[in-house]
């Protein structure tokens, strides 16, 4: 398949997985054309038939438990249990067993993007050995999470000072206007009540967020509760693209909640599937973080260093598997992350520009 087959045969086995937004498919097309990183979030059933081919030295190393669609966009925080501010991997809609070589040629093959496109400056050969230094480092402690509430070392790990929640966040969201409840799918009202306040009076918006997931039906319930608003979204659950690549029919999520639950991270409480549906608690600090979002003093070095390690925290949830893991990564050369980042981003920056002429 080309890029144009990819797409038309993924979004046509998406549509037997959920009811798909048409409009939302239309808009995802129009951002996939704009710039090359845009697109690259939105194809990842492209990078699962290009990436094996093209680093194919990569595709025997030992499987875990990946979040499949990573990239440097899929970092975001949270709030867990306790309150505390957290920061790690938000995005597990494509979490599948994969090579583990998979995820960080992915993060790597993003940052060489960002990297031609100056929203990071530091120079790509120094970001890949950082990611790996990161990784590696994690792999051989155990993982750490990123509780930043907690400890400041976190956020000098991190090589930032704050994070800054959105401004007018609920302004926005109340922006919408509200839908009629029962234009709702009953099980989609049943996701946001679980997580709700009981007998709690609330407004239902339809929600565009995200690229890759972008045609997946979002509903916002917002509430005004004890002085302030409170939020939950749920959006329609696809199984990951490995699915699709394999030529398998699925609906429903499987391997999201087992990706997040396992993983070495201090867990959002409100983070859960329920039926066909993943819900979120969502708020001004439970929120993906964009580069472009994040504050312009900082230790680029430091940020991908920590990717690398969050990176870790994930795989360590398949910890049968590390031995073989770090094994796998000592009989590597030194560049071996370095070059296949460039080659994929290569690669998908040719299908960028063919996509673009033929859209």
């Amino acid at each position: 398949m080309d890029i144009l087959q990819a797409t038309k045969s993924y979004e046509a086995w998406m549509r037997t997985c959920t009811e798909v937004v048409e409009s939302e498919l239309t808009l995802k097309h129009a951002k996939m054309r704009k710039h090359p990183f845009l697109f690259f979030r939105g194809t990842y059933y492209r990078w699962l038939q290009l990436w094996p081919k093209i680093c194919h030295d990569l595709r025997n190393a030992p499987k875990l438990l990946g979040a499949g669609d990573l990239h440097v966009g899929s970092f975001g925080t949270w709030r867990d249990s306790e309150g505390r501010l957290c920061w790690g991997i938000d995005d597990f809609d494509d979490a599948y067993p994969l090579p583990y070589t998979s995820d960080l040629v992915r993060l790597a093959a993003s940052v060489k993007m960002v990297t031609d496109s100056n929203d990071l400056k530091i120079k790509f050969r120094n970001g890949c050995n950082a990611i790996l230094e990161g990784y590696q480092q994690s792999l051989r402690e155990g993982g750490r999470p990123f509780v930043l509430a907690e400890h400041e070392t976190n956020l000098e790990r991190m090589g930032i000072e704050a994070f800054k929640p959105p401004q007018d966040f609920w302004k926005s969201l109340l922006r919408d206007p509200g839908m009629k409840h029962r234009q709702v799918p009953p099980d989609a009202k049943k996701a946001m009540q679980k997580t709700l306040p009981a007998k709690l009076a609330y407004k239902i918006v339809r929600r565009r967020a995200g690229m890759g997931s972008l045609g997946q039906p979002r509903f916002v319930a917002i509430a005004m509760h004890q002085g302030g608003y409170i939020a939950r979204e749920v959006k329609a659950t696809v199984p990951s693209a490995s699915v699709w690549m394999e030529g398998k029919h699925g609906h429903g999520e499987h391997f999201y909640e087992k990706a997040i639950s396992s993983a070495v991270r201090s867990h959002d409480p409100y983070q859960q599937i329920y039926g066909n549906w993943l819900i979120r608690r969502l708020s001004p600090d439970s929120n993906p973080i964009e580069i472009e979002d994040l504050p312009k003093e900082r230790d680029e070095y430091a940020l991908l260093r920590a990717m690398g390690a969050e990176t870790a925290n994930v795989h360590l949830g398949s910890r049968k598997e590390i031995s073989k893991v770090i094994r796998d990564l000592h009989r590597r050369d030194r560049n071996w992350l370095r070059r296949a980042g460039k080659e994929m981003a290569k690669a998908i920056e040719k299908d960028w520009r063919q996509f673009k002429r033929a859209s």
